[in-house]
């Protein structure tokens, strides 16, 4: 029966759910790609709260990331940073972005090079219930993110050339 799930069978027999259907993206060189093979990889670093991948008809697949605002301080306090700093100095700093850069190339070696992110910018707030942007558990409306940051997303294929390390800060 169809239950709207994506998913492979492996050489054992096993289904491995790998995403859902409505939140296919296709590329603009018609990748299909399934945002949670990337988002969950990203999302498992200490310092990252948010990710939601984008590229739906677009030439290459970007990534919009917030930071975790509780982990942060003990995030920077270790590696040597000023533990104070805020959400938005942090997303400038090139050890945090050099961190979220390789949570991106990790989550980026299960996937081809078509579907790897390419570019990601760091949204000034972490997406919450309040916002409108989670679900009651927690679950990111895609639409109401991809809606409310259009601009950040259109910032990412500003020069329609993907960069192989690539990010940017909206403020």
């Amino acid at each position: 029966f169809k239950t709207g799930d994506i998913g492979t069978i492996d050489d054992e027999g096993y289904l491995e759910i790998t995403g859902r259907k409505k939140e296919m993206i296709v590329t603009a060189g018609g990748k299909n790609v399934a945002p949670a093979v990337l988002e969950d990889p990203i999302r498992a670093n200490p310092i990252i709260s948010q990710v939601l991948v984008v590229g739906d008809k677009r030439p290459f697949i970007g990534a919009l990331i917030t930071l975790d605002e509780e982990m942060l301080p003990v995030w920077l306090n270790n590696n040597g940073e000023d533990a104070t700093m805020s959400v938005d100095e942090a997303a400038k700093n090139p050890k945090v972005l050099a961190e979220i850069q390789r949570a991106v190339d990790r989550a980026n070696g299960n996937v081809s090079r078509a579907e790897s992110v390419r570019k990601f910018v760091i949204l000034p707030h972490d997406l919450t219930e309040a916002s409108g942007h989670l679900t009651p558990k927690l679950s990111v409306k895609r639409n109401v993110v991809l809606s409310d940051f259009a601009d950040a997303i259109d910032g990412l294929y500003k020069d329609d050339a993907p960069a192989t390390q690539g990010h940017s800060v909206v403020g």
